[in-house]
């Protein structure tokens, strides 16, 4: 075999080496699903450190620690070290037992949102549109962050709300949590892009209302947050329905209490459920 032979025998072999059997066969590959990418953006961890007074330190959290603690339905009181206060889904239903700093509402039922908040709140965040332009939102108060990400969400006669539900992003002591709000459909690329990675995730459960069980373990897949929380399951039954689907995913844990200290270090090493009681 002459050496012109060899050299052109040689090229196609390292060509053949480079595809894909599915390229090499003239069949493109499957286009792969949204993921997240990326982490969490603009995280406040990267930017100077605030001074925390030492009374703050003494008084409650660490300096990084995040108090979750679960009041019912879809809210959540979230506690920062420098004991900035924040009620998920805030309503007229449900409400933590203190004044909170800062509230977020959605706009699917009544009990997610209120016109009447407590006038001693100190930042209202409506995560719906106004005369049809997505809520844009993006708060820092003391060692908080809070930014949204619109989702859609389905009007009582089937119709879709364009924008009438967010997905808030609290970025508090170096953590990133998501909460899903009344999420109703699977998230796309460029919406997982803006949420950026979590560290833990609220997430509805009820699998009728907003999302149904299999989508809602797409998104969960697709988050990849190592911690999440369940939230608006009505009942034990529709608890046990939601943790039944999951464990075949996900390991399971059951707190005692609704109350949960989180921090960088304590995050799961693997992705996990940790149902808080309450509904």
């Amino acid at each position: 075999m002459g050496d012109m032979s060899k050299v052109l025998i040689g090229a196609v072999a390292a060509l053949l080496a480079t595809l894909t059997p599915a390229a090499a066969q003239g069949v493109a590959p499957p286009t792969p699903k949204p993921e997240m990418r990326q982490s969490c953006p603009g995280l406040i961890a990267n930017r100077a450190p605030a001074v925390i007074p030492a009374a703050f330190r003494l008084a409650a959290l660490k300096p990084d620690e995040v108090r979750l603690t679960y009041i019912g339905h879809s809210t959540f009181l979230i506690e920062s070290p420098q004991l900035v206060r924040i009620a998920t889904d805030y309503n007229d239903m449900v409400r933590p037992p203190v004044t909170p700093d800062i509230v977020t509402m959605n706009h699917a039922h009544p009990t997610h949102y209120t016109d009447h908040p407590d006038p001693a709140i100190k930042f209202v965040l409506r995560g719906w549109a106004e005369q049809e332009k997505p809520a844009q939102l993006d708060l820092s108060y003391k060692d908080v962050r809070v930014r949204n990400v619109p989702t859609n969400i389905r009007s009582y006669d089937g119709s879709t709300e364009r924008y009438g539900n967010s997905i808030f992003i609290f970025e508090i002591a170096n953590l990133c949590i998501g909460h899903l709000g009344h999420l109703h459909h699977t998230l796309n690329q460029q919406q997982l892009d803006a949420i950026g990675r979590l560290d833990v995730v609220l997430v509805p459960v009820d699998g009728s209302y907003t999302l149904n069980l299999d989508g809602m373990v797409e998104v969960l897949h697709a988050l990849k947050a190592p911690l999440m929380i369940p939230m608006h399951y009505f009942s034990a039954y529709t608890l046990n329905r939601f943790l039944d689907r999951v464990r075949k995913e996900w390991p399971v844990e059951i707190a005692a209490v609704p109350s949960l200290v989180v921090s960088r270090t304590s995050l799961p090493k693997a992705p996990k459920v940790v149902v808080l009681p309450g509904h």
